[in-house]
């Protein structure tokens, strides 16, 4: 079976999966070691943030010893006193990391966020021991108000705009995208074959969901341009005034191409969503957030649109937590939709909800979406576990303490130097712009090949080889794993490389055989003429 052939049968692959098939390729028995730059899961991970955990289980061992039922067993935890004899606890630890870190985000909780020392203390060591179910369902009371605090400040650099965001703590931002999409169209605020706009080049389950038989619906790209830092021009934004867009999603920073919006750009969405688009249902997903300094969530232009979904996996290490959140703001104009539906619409949605809420009618959708996540009928077992809740609010009390933002400019500048290493080995400037995470990089293969060897070349790739040539021979002929950037509607033959999952000298290695690669197609090109 020629290439070609065996390429156009993977073709219609999601990336993702056509990356186990290159992984196999590169993995062949030979001299030369791997390097799978292909998915975004971060080497590292945040420790002191995981030290302060492990120290909290301890202590909340001491506090179910306190009250053993018997040998082996121990009791719940008394709430009164918990926050004192978590000082003594920590005192006789000295100059333990863990204690350390666990004092410091735990003095910040009380002094800048009030929070009641009891309280707080109480939630977390009954949360370690995992002994209740989670109350409230959709988020704990305390962690919520951490959560709520770190999204604002990562989110819009401040207070969140007028009001607050209700959060739902879930099971990744995959399961909230997941949960997001299910209770609209419960809800009724999105049909089968209703028209949404996408952002693009997308996540590619982005793309594909809305395919699936459970949604068909009909799809309006709003494009960015290459040629402008990756950013949607003016007109793409405007096609969002058409009334039969009903929801925008967006990655934000975008993925693959890595990078936030502009203030123009989001002063020009926010104009059109107030003058023309009230109504307009805004989905976010804004987990490389973190990446870009002075970054604003689309949730802190157009609170009352949007949903905002966070994933703390990238930031912190920690995609095997499976830690994400569903913001929505109290005042929003789904909750508003849901009590404008037709009579007979509202009928089912109560006769759906009535056995989980006393008062259907007023139940926010944030909450129906909790019941949905269970399929309603099992909502008393909803809730994302309490041990993961409470490492979830360790994790964003250990940025909200540090003032200095010492933990981000660390964060930043691994992928930032990773950049750097991987352009100047392609034999290219490294990105400059504010704007740009580094999380990821798009490198259009065309243009890279227009711009070192001409035109005619450059068509001659697009024109003669499949869009998968590039990726399958990076991996079978020089070991390296690739996502293809076409499968993420990044432009044909690009090629998606995460800047996060490999050390720093692995990528001065795949530029160089980006940059052979494409030599040796160019090779062999002339040796054609």
């Amino acid at each position: 079976m020629s290439r070609q052939t065996d390429e156009k049968q993977y073709e219609g692959l999601s990336p993702f999966e056509l990356k186990n098939k290159l992984i196999a390729m590169a993995s062949s028995p030979g001299e030369r070691a791997m390097l799978n730059a292909g998915r975004g899961n971060p080497n590292w991970v945040a420790i002191a943030p995981r030290r302060a955990f492990l120290t909290l289980g301890q202590f909340a061992m001491t506090e179910t010893e306190r009250t053993l039922i018997r040998d082996g067993f121990g009791g719940a935890p008394e709430k009164a006193g918990s926050g004192a004899r978590l000082d003594a606890f920590l005192a006789k630890a000295g100059s333990d990391q863990g204690a350390a870190a666990l004092n410091a985000y735990v003095t910040h909780a009380r002094k800048a966020l009030k929070l009641d020392h009891d309280e707080l203390i109480y939630e977390f060591v009954d949360g370690m021991l995992g002994d209740h179910y989670p109350t409230p369902d959709r988020m704990l009371t305390n962690c919520e108000t951490i959560v709520s605090a770190y999204l604002a400040q990562e989110m819009c650099g401040g207070p969140w705009p007028s009001g607050s965001f209700d959060l739902f703590a879930t099971e990744g931002g995959t399961a909230a995208m997941a949960y997001v999409f299910a209770s609209l169209m419960e809800n009724k605020l999105l049909h089968k074959g209703d028209t949404i706009a996408l952002g693009t080049p997308e996540f590619t389950p982005y793309l594909e969901i809305p395919q699936l038989n459970d949604f068909k619906f009909v799809e309006v790209e709003v494009r960015q341009d290459e040629s402008a830092g990756w950013d949607y021009p003016a007109s793409e934004i405007e096609k969002l005034a058409d009334p039969k867009i009903k929801a925008f999603f967006i990655v934000h920073p975008s993925n693959p191409t890595s990078r936030a919006l502009r203030p123009e750009t989001l002063a020009a969405l926010e104009e059109l969503v107030k003058t023309k688009r009230k109504d307009l249902i805004i989905l976010t997903d804004d987990v490389y957030a973190t990446f870009v300094n002075g970054f604003r969530s689309v949730a802190s232009v157009l609170p009352h649109n949007t949903i905002l979904v966070y994933s703390f996996s990238k930031y912190f290490g920690a995609t095997g937590w499976r830690l994400g959140v569903i913001g929505l703001h109290e005042d929003n104009v789904l909750d508003r939709a849901i009590a404008s539906l037709p009579q007979a619409d509202r009928a089912a949605l109560n006769e759906r909800y009535h056995e989980v809420f006393f008062d259907p009618s007023s139940t926010k959708l944030i909450d129906r979406m909790v019941a949905d996540s269970r399929t309603v009928a099992l909502h008393h077992t909803a809730g994302l576990s309490t041990p993961q809740q409470v490492f979830m609010a360790l994790l964003s009390l250990s940025c909200l303490a540090d003032e200095d933002g010492a933990y981000k400019a660390a964060a930043q500048s691994i992928v930032r130097k990773r950049s750097k290493l991987l352009y100047e080995a392609i034999g290219l400037a490294p990105p400059d712009d504010p704007m740009d995470t580094h999380y990821y990089t798009t490198i259009d293969v065309p243009r890279l090949a227009e711009q070192r060897f001409g035109k005619d070349f450059a068509a001659h790739l697009v024109n003669d080889y499949e869009p998968i040539d590039f990726v399958w021979r990076l991996a079978s002929e020089k070991s390296v794993v690739l996502m293809d950037g076409g499968g993420f509607d990044a432009p044909r033959m690009s090629v998606r490389v995460s800047l996060a999952n490999l050390n720093d000298d692995a990528y001065t290695t795949i530029g160089k055989a980006i940059s052979d690669l494409l030599a040796d197609y160019h090779t062999s090109w002339t040796a054609n003429q």
